[in-house]
């Protein structure tokens, strides 16, 4: 009976360490609100010393326009050998008056407001054929010598100058 009850230990043992590989593991980046929420700064009362204050400061400053900030978190999960999966962005973007530096706006977005975007490979393409490897290393057989030449008139070398 003893040996039964071992083997169902062992069996429920490995269970839950199977059970457990699954489960996800999750990351958090970006801003934490751990004191105030961005979502508490109140429109025309706040000012850019005091949202920094109450959030800290922010994630990234608009590019165009410095009185626009950008509080930004995502929740990560990932299961298993799986690729990571974003469950969770939140863009908090506060504006203020460029004279009065008061908050003017607080708009929140979530994931459900983002855009797919096209990834660019920041790769021209050229026209013509590629050459394999083979053909790269093959094609300058008999094309020159490897003797030194003599290259004079040839744009960028001086007269009388031997190399």
């Amino acid at each position: 009976m003893s040996r039964s009850l071992a083997t169902a230990a062992l069996a429920a043992v490995l269970a839950a360490g199977g059970l457990s590989a699954c489960s996800p593991i999750t990351s958090y980046s970006g801003f934490q609100a751990i004191d105030s929420d961005p979502k508490d700064v109140k429109i025309g009362t706040d000012t850019k010393s005091t949202v920094r204050a109450k959030l800290g400061s922010p994630s990234v400053q608009s590019t165009f326009d410095p009185n626009v900030w950008f509080y930004v978190n995502q929740v990560k999960e990932r299961v298993a050998f799986r690729r990571p999966r974003v469950t969770a962005r939140n863009v908090t973007a506060i504006a203020f008056n460029k004279e009065t530096e008061m908050v003017e706006s607080v708009n929140v977005y979530t994931l459900k407001d983002g855009k797919v975007i096209a990834y660019n490979t920041r790769e021209t393409p050229t026209r013509g054929r590629e050459m394999t490897v083979l053909e790269q290393l093959l094609g300058s057989v008999g094309r020159g010598t490897m003797l030194p030449q003599d290259d004079e008139g040839v744009p960028g070398t001086r007269p009388g100058d031997r190399r």
